[in-house]
């Protein structure tokens, strides 16, 4: 089947009528990562952080559904419980605005708390006292009260769980001051962002990817570390390149990594940062990249409107990589709509690695087509004396 581009999407198309004399076929597949070494997946990481933090300082204590005898919903707090007690790991009720200004309360007087949402979606319930007792609270007592709680929990899509279930709250934590907002995609994030954000004395928003947790990566010794922390603000190149800068954030890192070296068979290099944080939001790297590369395409799993690609696109066409930009920033982003239940269409509503790699060629203007089948995607490359117009015919 023919897919056409409508500016923000792939939409199904069976009446494109495109002749080439050529075409260059290659597979498009999700890439495998990981190599031999020391293996731990998200999971184990966000564990072993939170165990090794509450080693550490006997102020630090976790509270949430379900974080104690069950281990946790997703077994992130697997075995804490049993080693740390009733005090340090507590089972709350199903009552996220209660449990969260506990957690707070506890961070006024003196305590270290680590606040889990089950999912982000649930903090809806909360977010007065995310917001306006916990992020506002440092600045209106002048720097006298620091509040020093970690909001932790899987955010954005899932799978099957629809619309209510399936939101990135990144850009919606991320517009407020008074908060830090970090997002891991690999296992050194998840485990170095949260040592930091534990020691943080400002509120942290800990965005986890449920779909994330059980997905391996080599940790080096150094990472392995019990004083490794990664510094909250910081972006990592994850790949260089020098013909385009792909930004992301979260499990879509992933995808651009993936979309990245099918593209390099195809002689396009991509530097791929991963932005770690949201907010405060390393613009140094961004722009020492996009100078270099003279072109950007942002990725998320968020909505478009006010996401974290706009924030993006908006600081790099105000600073001064915007004199190095060779053609506009395109963002590739979440469908505006609510989270459809049917997969079909749920997997239209979240960005894939052939978006990636379209926008990617709109932006360098590589004139090319996409075939899809059932299980993977064929991209044919042609010049434009190639194509044979109309597009579209009758």
């Amino acid at each position: 089947m023919l897919h056409r581009w409508d500016g923000a999407r792939f939409l199904p198309d069976r009446t494109l009528g495109i002749q080439a004399k050529e075409f260059n076929l290659g597979i498009i597949r999700p890439v495998n990562r990981v190599s031999h070494g020391l293996r731990v997946n998200v999971r184990d990481a966000l564990n072993q952080a939170m165990d090794e933090e509450l080693e550490r300082d006997e102020r630090v204590f976790l509270l949430g559904e379900e974080v104690a005898q069950y281990d946790g919903a997703y077994k992130v707090s697997r075995g804490l419980w049993k080693k740390y007690g009733d005090k340090r790991i507590i089972d709350t009720p199903i009552t996220e605005m209660g449990f969260a200004g506990i957690a707070v309360g506890a961070a006024f007087a003196g305590l270290r708390p680590i606040c889990e949402f089950m999912t982000w979606n649930f903090s809806m319930q909360a977010i007065d006292q995310v917001i306006n007792s916990a992020a506002k609270t440092y600045y209106m007592s002048a720097g006298a009260q620091p509040v020093p709680i970690v909001f932790r929990g899987p955010n954005g899509s899932s799978a099957g769980v629809a619309a209510q279930h399936s939101q990135c709250f990144a850009a919606w934590y991320g517009h407020c001051p008074g908060l830090k907002v970090v997002s891991p995609w690999n296992s050194e994030d998840a485990r170095g962002l949260l040592k930091a954000a534990i020691r943080d004395d400002n509120p942290v928003v800990f965005l986890e990817n449920e779909l994330m947790y059980g997905v391996p990566f080599d940790l080096s010794e150094e990472v392995m570390q019990k004083d490794f922390v990664v510094p909250i603000g910081k972006a990592k190149v994850e790949r260089q390149g020098t013909h385009i800068t792909l930004v992301s954030h979260s499990r879509c890192v992933g995808f651009c990594l993936d979309a990245a070296t099918v593209l390099a068979k195809e002689g396009v290099e991509c530097e791929v940062v991963n932005l770690r944080t949201i907010r405060p939001l390393d613009v140094d790297t961004i722009e020492a990249s996009v100078m270099k590369t003279g072109h950007l395409v942002t990725v998320e799993g968020g909505w478009p409107q006010y996401g974290v690609g706009a924030e993006i696109c908006a600081r790099v066409m105000e600073g001064p990589a915007f004199n190095y930009l060779d053609a506009p920033a395109v963002r590739v982003t979440g469908v505006d709509i609510p989270m459809p239940y049917a997969k079909i269409l749920e997997d239209h509503s979240v960005p894939q690695i052939k978006d990636i790699i379209f926008s990617v060629k709109k932006v360098l203007n590589i004139v090319f087509l996409i075939v899809t089948s059932s299980d993977y995607f064929i991209a044919i490359n042609c010049s434009v004396t190639e194509i044979k117009l109309p597009f579209y015919q009758s």
